[in-house]
C-alpha cells in the first residue's frame, strides 16, 4: 500500500498537528507512534496514545514497539508498504536509515534554537533556550539524515521568547510557526518542488540531555537565573523543584518579586513571607514570587527551601 502524507508522533502537539493537516492542508493517510508499553522504557514527557485517531479521522495508525523503530513488526511494516513524505513531530529520537530510505521526498522534523543550524543541535532546544534566557528561537524545518539536526534546511521561521513566556506559551508559538512551514512543505510536495538548503556557514554545538533531576532550584544562584529554570521547565515537563526538609516543594509559576528592599536578614532559600498562599523566597540578589507550588505541606514564613 502507498501511504503518501505520515506524522511521526507521540505527545499532544503531534495530534495538534495531525488535525491541522488533516482538517486544513490534505489527508493524513498515516501515523507512527509508540505504544503505551514501550513509555516504561523510555521518558516522554507529555506522551499522548494516538490510536484514537483512527476512529476520529479514519486515519490508520501503526504502533511501533520501540522508539527507534527497529522492532520486527516496524520493519516489516516499513518494508511491504510505500511512502512518499513523512512529517516528525514531537518525536524525540533519531530515526533510522533503514526509516529514511523507504521515504520518497524524505521524512523533516523541526529543531531551533536562538542562532542557525549546526549550531545548538541535541536535546530540548525550546527548553534550554528558556533556561539560558534567550529572546528569539529559529525553528527550522529540514530533512532528516542518519545524523541529528543536521541543517539540512527546507525553511525557518523566528519567533520571541519574552519574559513573560514559559515553556507551554513559547510552545504554543512554536506550533504556529510549525503549522506555516508545514504548509509551505506539503504544497512543495504537490508540487514536486521541494528544495533544502546544506550550505550553513555555522559551527556545532550541543545542547545536553535534560532530566527531572536536573529542575533542582539553587537559591545561590541569581533570580533571573532561577526564574528562566522555572519556566523553562513548567507543565508538561516535571517542573522546578527544591526540598522543605524532607518534602518535595515542585515549582510550577513564580516570578521576581523585588530587589530593592533589603532581605539580608534572611538567607537565600527562606521564605521572607507568604501572602495569598503564595510565599515570597529571598535570593541573592533580591526575591521570588511562588504564585503555585506543590508540597506534602503548607508553606510558611522561616521555611528554608534548599
Amino acid at each position: 500500500m502507498r501511504y503518501k502524507v505520515v506524522v511521526f508522533g507521540v505527545k499532544d502537539t503531534s495530534e495538534n498537528i495531525v488535525e491541522f493537516i488533516q482538517n486544513t492542508i490534505c489527508p493524513v493517510d498515516l501515523v507512527i507512534t509508540i505504544s503505551p508499553e514501550v513509555t516504561k522504557k523510555n521518558q516522554v514527557s507529555g506522551y499522548k496514545g494516538l490510536s484514537f485517531l483512527t476512529e476520529k479521522y479514519g486515519i490508520p495508525v501503526h504502533e511501533a514497539d520501540s522508539y527507534f523503530l527497529t522492532d520486527e513488526k516496524t520493519q516489516r511494516f516499513l518494508q511491504e508498504n510505500e511512502f512518499d513524505i513523512g512529517i516528525s513531530m514531537g518525536w524525540q529520537r533519531l530515526i533510522p536509515a533503514s526509516v529514511l530510505e523507504r521515504f520518497r521526498c524524505g521524512i523533516y522534523g523541526f529543531h531551533g534554537n536562538c542562532g542557525y543550524l549546526p549550531f545548538g543541535r541535541g536535546r530540548s532546544p525550546l527548553n534550554w533556550s528558556i533556561i539560558l534566557g534567550d529572546t528569539r528561537f529559529n525553528l527550522n524545518l529540514f530533512r532528516y539524515d542518519e545524523k541529528a539536526d543536521s541543517p539540512n534546511i527546507f525553511a525557518t521561521e523566528m519567533f520571541s521568547i519574552t519574559p513573560h513566556d514559559d515553556i507551554r506559551t513559547a510552545q504554543y508559538k512554536n506550533m504556529i510557526c510549525s503549522k506555516n512551514l508545514i504548509r509551505r512543505l506539503l504544497k512543495a510536495y504537490e508540487e514536486d518542488s521541494i528544495s533544502v538548503r546544506t550550505d550553513s556557514k555555522d559551527f556545532d554545538s550541543w545542547y545536553e540531555k535534560r532530566t527531572a533531576a536536573d529542575g533542582k532550584i539553587d537559591f545561590h544562584g541569581r533570580t533571573r537565573d532561577i526564574y528562566n529554570l522555572i519556566r523553562g521547565v513548567a507543565a508538561p515537563f516535571p517542573g522546578a523543584f527544591a526540598m522543605c526538609g524532607e518534602d518535595k516543594v515542585t515549582v510550577w509559576k513564580a516570578k521576581p518579586f523585588d530587589e530593592m528592599i533589603d532581605f539580608s536578614a534572611y538567607a537565600p532559600g527562606e521564605i521572607i513571607d507568604v501572602f495569598d498562599g503564595r510565599p515570597i523566597v529571598r535570593t541573592v540578589d533580591g526575591s521570588l514570587l511562588i504564585d503555585s507550588y506543590e508540597c506534602g505541606k503548607e508553606l510558611k514564613a522561616g521555611d528554608i527551601l534548599q
